[in-house]
């Protein structure tokens, strides 16, 4: 069976049943029909000695590599170990659905269900932060045609629309076309609703109070003047907080071993933060003794910025370190096309391990224990997976497993859990990449030299005069969330393996002072994707009695 038929056999347990294995009363839930609910906030209780488990992985191929997979995995195997345990992800996001990377609930036998509605419509955290986030968009270019008493110049207004389906035709938009009741015409765009800040302040958000205050210091724009404008001058925080007043309490659903999972924010890392709400962490942390959860795509993008930018906010620091290696995502960074990976290659994997080598490297550079999990597909060779291990144990010193949770849930990862479990005993002094006084290139250069293996940073120009506005309002000392591919340590999405000497090229940054980072934008990163030749969605369907087919 596929992963939508695994998920339409189960049968799911009533949301309370999985809402009291974490000591949550009814009253302390809102159940969005019988297997979905709310948690209401705030939730008591204190972090402790609850141990924090980080899930991520090296450079994907474009087809995605099972992170998620091998996260539910690992929390299915715990709770069999006897281990009270919480698994925290993010929401999906309709783009990849609809488009080429497919749902983020986990496959096989390793899913959080129920699947379809979680990677369709859940329960509205996306919808009213698009909602949320275009409200703004209609409020600024009110202001502006109402007489624009706070001076915006239009040819300067930063706040772009979004939408949460791939729409490369909105990259570029010109609105206000159609006479003087159609607004003042101005050059706009849209970004995915997964790119957008105030997906970043919900996911960074500690409480409503605090989602607020972060909305109130959103840039929007700038004056004729120069001087930036935020939502505070325009009053109406307290409009677009209350349009979030739902979508800020966290998700839970279960997997397929009724293990509880809370599913809330879905920041890519590619071009956000890549992290789950710290609501969602906080909340596993507070109702379990493990909490398991993941970043988004490479240890390069969501890992470091789970390390750099969530981890201050939350204040913990993870336990222990997966990450998930397969057979064929080396292989393709050894040189094997896309079409080519199930076919067995000793010499392209050996050439292709060395991406992995530079991941756990920069995951050990933070000072906590770092173990690698290699997620089995079934046309992985024996000897593949045996020179896999070997390497792994030999070269790189940290303990490895072969885990099949694709094919066996739980009992696929179960020496890996035994492994997690002991590495959360063992000592570990966390080191920050860098210092909070620490200047925007200075934390690049850290970022591209410690993590991705390269050499500097080049600013194109606008990035440079940005650099200077920064520096003249004091916002240059603040984190940095690189935008950069996925698919290469570098900011060349074909440079695979682990290429060194490079130089990571910013062509322009986005100051987020809302979610309290500045968004560095390198390559040819977009902030809207586009749909392939042949989109998921074709293959989508759905029956006369609701049945849902080829959604993975």
């Amino acid at each position: 069976m596929n992963d939508i038929e695994i998920s339409q056999a189960a049968t799911a347990a009533p949301i309370t049943e999985i809402a009291d294995q974490l000591g949550l009363s009814a009253d302390q839930i809102e159940p969005y029909g019988a297997v979905k609910a709310k948690i209401k906030l705030p939730v008591a209780g204190e972090v402790g000695d609850s141990k924090l488990i980080l899930v991520t992985s090296i450079n994907p191929t474009p087809a995605g590599e099972g992170k998620s997979t091998v996260t539910v995995g690992l929390g299915d195997a715990l709770k069999r170990r006897g281990k009270k345990v919480a698994i925290a992800l993010r929401e999906p996001s309709l783009g990849p659905v609809m488009g080429m990377k497919g749902g983020a609930t986990g496959g096989g036998y390793a899913q959080v269900i129920p699947m379809e509605d979680i990677n369709l419509h859940f329960t509205g955290d996306m919808h009213a932060l698009t909602e949320a986030h275009d409200t703004l968009s209609a409020l600024i270019d009110n202001h502006i045609q109402q007489g624009n008493e706070l001076n915006i110049d239009p040819r300067q207004v930063t706040w772009k629309r979004v939408i949460d389906i791939n729409d490369r035709a909105l990259r570029q938009t010109v609105i206000g076309l159609g006479g003087r009741t159609s607004g003042v015409p101005r050059q706009d765009g849209f970004d995915i609703t997964v790119a957008s800040e105030l997906m970043a302040i919900l996911c960074l958000s500690k409480d409503l109070g605090d989602l607020k205050e972060r909305i109130k210091r959103i840039v929007i724009g700038y004056t004729y003047d120069k001087e930036p404008v935020t939502v505070a001058d325009l009053k109406v925080a307290g409009a677009i907080t209350l349009l979030l007043k739902d979508a800020i309490k966290p998700n839970l659903v279960q997997t397929l071993e009724h293990t509880p999972a809370i599913i809330h924010g879905g920041p890519f890392a590619n071009i956000a933060h890549g992290c789950n709400s710290v609501l969602a962490t906080q909340t596993a942390l507070k109702l379990a003794d493990y909490a398991v959860t993941e970043g988004g795509f490479g240890a390069d993008l969501g890992g470091e910025k789970f390390m750099d930018i969530k981890t201050p906010v939350l204040g913990k620091t993870p336990n222990a370190v997966v990450v998930v290696a397969t057979v064929r995502a080396l292989k393709y960074n050894g040189g094997v096309d896309k079409k080519s990976l199930e076919t067995e290659n000793l010499a392209a994997l050996a050439a292709g391990s060395v991406n992995l080598k530079r991941h756990v490297q920069s995951m050990k550079r933070y000072g906590v224990p770092v173990l690698v999990a290699v997620n089995r597909f079934t046309t992985d060779t024996d000897a593949e997976i045996d020179q896999l291990l070997a390497y792994i144990k030999d070269e790189l010193g940290v303990p490895a497993f072969d885990t099949t949770v694709w094919a066996n849930g739980g009992g696929g990862a179960l020496d890996l859990a035994d492994a997690v479990v002991e590495a959360t005993q063992q000592p570990s002094d966390f080191v920050p990449l860098y210092a909070p006084d620490d200047d925007l290139v200075t934390k690049m250069t850290k970022i591209v030299q410690d993590i991705y293996g390269g050499r500097d940073v080049e600013l194109e120009p606008k990035a440079k005069r940005q650099l200077k506005t920064f520096v003249k309002h004091g916002w240059d000392k603040l984190p940095v969330c690189m935008a950069k591919t996925q698919y290469s340590l570098s900011d060349n999405a074909k440079q695979l393996g682990a290429p060194t000497d490079f130089t990571i090229h910013v062509r322009e940054f986005v100051p987020k002072l809302g979610a309290g980072f500045i968004v560095a934008l390198t390559g040819n990163v977009l902030t809207m994707p586009g749909l392939p030749k042949h989109p998921a969605a074709l293959n989508m369907d759905i029956d006369a009695d609701g049945t849902i087919t080829g959604l993975f």
